[in-house]
């Protein structure tokens, strides 16, 4: 799902003590954390056919968390600005990197530019289970990571896998040279420094069998194992859980040494892979079609029937 390319005001929006809150008859609640060292502006996106949340943007300063109530049957994304500014002058909002284009501090139905890393969701899809993961198929800007969570910070009696995933490297740091955007802020997607069919999985090479990894894509993967790396990166990516969890969503979580040292790893050439395709992820793809951007039209949505 992950390749799509799939509160009303800043005083709405609640700091909470805890990591999370629990999920109430109709809505899981959705508790974003800002682990990093500077302030990260947070962006949601609900997709097509499901309603925009109070908030679409807000501030976090260093170690704040926010929790934002989310219908249960929602889909969408979430995702980090940084270096975000207002100009005194013409009052406009920008961000260097996640930027929406809406001007103002909420999001307001607009999409991140890439390079931005992605939290996606379908919650209450195939089978009753929640459908998520952390995306880098627009590129890369922040760590991130999600982690489903009940009242008891557990997930026991849920169905489907319920890991925690993401990645939790800084993928800036070692990015390739072609990809590199000024003063580290972000790693562009090699289908965002190219454009090409082949890195961004589109006509000949628009399936499974024709669009496989390449060294650019191998790299986010060997950093971040548990995130899509390219667009039919499916079978290590998307995780469910039941159960009816809330979701922690965290900037900046901390991470191995082992990790980090992973992502400085390079693989040349290409290296095969791809897997097939469920219903159930059809399912969560159909769900993301409204926040897919222009360029990334590949994985699921070339694979289902929508």
């Amino acid at each position: 799902m992950a390749r799509f390319q799939a509160l009303i005001l800043i005083h709405a929006v609640f700091v909470v003590p805890c990591c999370w809150m629990s999920r109430t008859a109709n809505a899981a609640t959705f508790t974003i954390t800002n682990g990093c060292g500077f302030p990260v502006w947070p962006g949601l996106l609900s997709g097509a056919g499901t309603p925009q949340l109070p908030t679409t943007g807000f501030l976090l300063q260093p170690g704040e968390s926010s929790g934002v109530a989310v219908p249960s049957s929602w889909s969408g994304r979430i995702w980090g600005r940084t270096s975000c500014f207002q100009d005194p002058v013409t009052g406009k909002f920008s961000c260097r990197t996640g930027d929406c284009g809406s001007s103002t501090l909420e999001c307001s139905g607009s999409g991140a530019a890439p390079p931005t890393s992605l939290a996606e969701f379908t919650l209450n899809g195939a089978d009753g289970l929640d459908f998520y993961d952390v995306s880098l198929v627009d590129g890369y800007n922040l760590p991130l990571m999600i982690e489903p969570r009940t009242l008891q910070g557990t997930i026991e009696g849920g169905s489907g896998t319920c890991l925690a995933t993401g990645c939790a490297t800084d993928l800036n740091v070692g990015c390739p040279a072609e990809l590199k955007v000024a003063d580290d802020v972000a790693c562009k997607s090699a289908c965002g420094a190219f454009g090409d069919e082949q890195h961004c999985c589109s006509g000949a090479y628009g399936s499974p069998d024709t669009c496989s990894p390449t060294a650019f894509s191998q790299y986010f993967k060997n950093g971040c194992p548990k995130a899509y790396s390219y667009a039919y990166d499916d079978k290590s990516s998307t995780f469910t859980c039941g159960g009816s969890p809330d979701y922690v969503v965290t900037f900046c979580p901390s991470a191995p040494a082992s990790v980090k040292a992973a992502a400085l790893a390079q693989v040349p050439g290409n290296v095969t892979g791809g897997a097939g395709t469920s219903a159930a992820a059809c399912g969560h793809a159909k769900a993301l079609t409204g926040v897919i951007t222009s360029w990334a039209l590949g994985g699921l949505l070339m694979m289902c029937i929508l």
